[in-house]
């Protein structure tokens, strides 16, 4: 990198936005029912996530970033913004609090932390 590489520039080369992480939604008995691949989560995305939401309410925009930034393995949308509200009315909310608490990557730095100790 030129020594007179401007800060933006820096930090956006220090970031892989293509590297996605594996979440696998399983079913009560413990079977893998799809696998999720989420990708790092912009200030774009969540400002964008928070318009189609058309609310302020945090879990209609959590659910909304969901279904935004959810993708299966070929990297095909796993929802439309349209399955929103499906989401929220016909899964259990353990469900949706699961997946999305590992969207925003919340928990991960204490279990890397417990995998390291052991």
């Amino acid at each position: 990198m030129p020594a007179n590489a401007r800060t933006i520039d820096l930090l956006v080369e220090a970031f892989d936005l293509n590297q996605r992480r594996k979440f696998e939604l399983k079913n009560d008995d413990g079977e893998v029912i799809v696998d999720l691949f989420f990708k790092p989560i912009t200030r774009a995305d969540r400002k964008k996530a928070q318009s189609l939401a058309g609310s302020d309410e945090a879990l209609d925009i959590s659910t909304q970033m969901l279904c935004r930034m959810a993708e299966l393995e070929d990297g095909t949308k796993a929802f439309a913004p349209a399955d929103a509200a499906k989401l929220q009315r016909q899964l259990p909310e353990s469900v949706l609090n699961e997946l999305e608490l590992f969207l925003f990557g919340v928990g991960e730095e204490a279990e890397l932390g417990e995998a390291k100790n052991e």
